[in-house]
């Protein structure tokens, strides 16, 4: 066994005890696992020799039994694979705590899951009460919320470890800046081609973000690299395990801005022992709400200056002034859209006035709703009156003819009524018919609500919203009609990629008054060189690294664009012979990337992440500053740093963006001049 730092002989002893039982319990789990298995072999092939032969009641029992033995089974073959995993890494830390009132201290080992013994709790999950005080205190004066209350203590010991294929690496005694240690260990290492947990560097002020469980919309305010999609995906983990009664990873719905950065982050909660959550792209719940009704063009490139009427149209629909407008058009729905007549069937009628009280009783209802309600109120009222029994009509005639009393038929029609009431009939452009822009699907989307109403999702109960800088006030619209459930919502308006998005986070505050805000200020991606060089571009002084050094970043100038090819050319080799395992080409837009995957895809071996693909993997990637967002390499290079290609301000957030995707090393490369926000002194 081997560690590189203070060797405790006690916790090798106590590491081989575990090891030792938990090798006793796998072999129980794998040994009952089996006789499952060979259980429900064994009964489907009785049901398929007997089948015709047992009469109806044993083959129901039997159908059960088989049923039983799958779920058992199931169940069975899921502990296997936790003790397989926690026999590589059973725990991470220990604290010993000694309970006010108590003359003894006891031990704690803390771990990704619980693991008994007979009844003996040997490991602690990292989400239960008493392993807070793990992240939240040093020894001294200690307490933890326990179901049954508040326990107070004192912490008498605390170390940690890092034990990986069931040795021991390293064992830290508790200081002060234990955590420190191990983060810097943590941080240093290379990238992986999934987001790993967190759970043995969770930071105190995260720890307190993750278990919270009373808040009911959480918003995160997080700078580049401060961890905050990993604090929420721990966030859902904890939710989970402490919720389970109310709350199952199939009730939980991530919002993700593409298809890689989803499956980059696929890993988090099925490592921490939970059931994968569903990931949903924005253009899916597009598509699952607009059905085969309407079409849309997918989003265009926002950096394309060929466009300006469409990134006009676009600006003018992202702000909260604009959702303000459509909010004061759906008020004057009910005096615009409808206008009643008395219906008469037979001898039967109900006056316009009767009609129109019934309209507006039924207030919280779409409109469309609102008219089949009323035709069974009518239908409702004309049998109390038969007293002849006479014929009545049926619901659908009466339907019929009270739509026939709206002034506008369908959505897309009362879609560009709004811009006519606007006198803006020009922000409404459709590239084909019943086709919308990108920048209209939920404008569209929140007037249809009104009018016809949405499919609201049933089964979610806890929605988590990444990259919130980059959906427009009347998108959070439509997100809290379809999701009127808790929240978390994260993301940095310090990394906005769409210059036509002019929302800001106090609008976004606004939406969502009673929310609770946290700000996270310190980066863990990068080194302090990448950072304090990431600082300059963007002025924000509450930006804090950690004091994780590397190389500065380079600089490199070429003499023309042949010559910086040769450069990237080198450097690629380099990394090839590096060890490292992942290095980021991002280029400014997503055409760029193209051209530089087809040009040096000939010579390397690449992948090209463009908003087409699904996968993240090590490697080098070709990529943009759009899809490069939210993920990280253990390099980075920007090959085009020049003044023609980074010269506005927003320019400058997209060159911060690229900058801060690098964990240990930076290069950037220009040809003439390079651009203005570069400092080189």
């Amino acid at each position: 066994m081997k560690s590189h730092d203070t060797v405790f002989p006690d916790e090798l002893e106590h590491l081989a005890m575990i090891q030792s039982r938990l090798d006793a319990a796998l072999q129980d789990a794998e040994a009952s696992a089996g006789r499952m298995e060979r259980q429900y072999t064994n009964t489907r092939q009785y049901m398929s020799d007997a089948r015709g032969e047992i009469d109806p009641n044993e083959m129901f029992q039997t159908e059960l039994l088989l049923k039983q033995a799958d779920q058992t089974g199931a169940f069975a073959a899921e502990v296997c694979l936790r003790l397989a995993k926690l026999k590589d890494s059973p725990y991470f830390a220990r604290i010993d705590f000694r309970e006010t009132g108590s003359q003894e201290s006891f031990s704690y080992y803390i771990g990704r899951f619980s693991f008994r013994h007979g009844y003996e709790l040997l490991i602690f999950d990292w989400r239960a009460p008493i392993s807070g005080m793990f992240y939240d205190c040093e020894p001294g004066p200690a307490g933890y919320e326990a179901p049954a209350g508040r326990i107070d203590g004192e912490l008498t010991k605390k170390r940690q470890f890092c034990i990986k294929d069931g040795f021991m690496e390293y064992a830290i005694e508790s200081s002060s800046n234990i955590q420190d240690d191990v983060l810097q260990r943590e941080l240093s290492r290379t990238s992986s081609e999934k987001m790993k947990s967190i759970i043995s560097t969770i930071q105190k002020e995260q720890n307190q973000i993750i278990r919270n469980e009373h808040a009911h919309t959480l918003i995160i305010q997080g700078v580049a690299g401060s961890g905050k999609t990993s604090i929420a995906l721990h966030r859902i983990a904890f939710l989970l395990y402490r919720l389970k009664h109310q709350l199952s990873a199939r009730n939980v719905t991530i919002l993700s801005p593409n298809k890689v950065f989803g499956d980059y982050i696929s890993n988090v909660i099925p490592e921490l022992g939970e059931e994968p959550i569903f990931e949903l792209a924005f253009s899916d719940l597009a598509e699952i709400q607009l059905g085969q009704t309407v079409g849309f063009e997918p989003e265009r490139d926002p950096l394309d200056p060929d466009h300006d009427e469409y990134h006009q149209r676009t600006r003018f629909k992202s702000t909260i002034g604009f959702k303000q407008l459509l909010d004061a058009y759906i008020k004057k729905l009910p005096d615009t859209v409808f206008q009643p007549s008395d219906y008469s069937f037979g001898g039967f009628t109900a006056k316009k006035e009767w009609i129109q009280k019934r309209f507006r009783a039924y207030e919280k209802h779409p409109v469309k709703q609102r008219l089949k309600m009323i035709a069974d109120d009518i239908c409702d009222l004309f049998a109390s009156e038969n007293i002849m029994k006479d014929e009545i009509p049926r619901t659908g005639a009466v339907l019929k003819n009270l739509t026939s009393m709206l002034t506008i038929k369908n959505s897309l029609a009362l879609y560009r009524d709004f811009y006519k009431s606007l006198k803006k009939p020009s922000m409404l452009v459709l590239p084909s018919k019943r086709t919308l822009e990108w920048a209209d699907v939920f404008p569209y989307l929140y007037l249809t609500a009104a009018f016809e109403g949405l499919k609201e999702s049933k089964i979610t109960r806890h929605l988590v919203i990444d990259e919130m800088q980059d959906y427009t006030p009347v998108q959070y619209a439509v997100i809290n009609l379809l999701f009127p459930c808790p929240k978390t919502i994260l993301g940095d308006f310090g990394q906005s990629l769409n210059p036509d998005h002019l929302h800001t986070l106090e609008d976004l505050r606004l939406l969502y008054h009673d929310a609770e805000f946290v700000m996270l200020n310190k980066s863990y991606r990068s080194t302090y060189e990448i950072i304090s060089f990431a600082k300059q571009l963007q002025d924000n002084p509450s930006l804090e690294a950690v004091k994780r050094h590397g190389e500065k970043p380079v600089i490199t100038a070429c003499c023309d664009n042949r010559d910086k090819m040769n450069q990237i050319k080198k450097l690629l080799s380099s990394f090839e012979k590096s060890g490292a395992m992942s290095l980021g080409l991002i280029a400014k837009t997503n055409t760029e990337a193209k051209t530089l995957y087809d040009i040096l895809s000939k010579e390397f071996d690449l992948h090209l992440i463009s908003p087409e693909s699904s996968t993240f993997h090590n490697g080098i990637s070709v990529t943009s500053v759009q899809m490069a967002k939210g993920l990280e390499f253990d390099e980075v290079l920007i090959p085009d740093a020049d003044s023609s290609s980074y010269r506005t301000d927003y320019d400058r957030n997209l060159l911060y963006i690229a900058c801060t995707r690098a964990m240990h090393r930076l290069t950037l490369m220009y040809v003439d001049e390079l651009s203005p926000f570069v400092k080189t002194d």
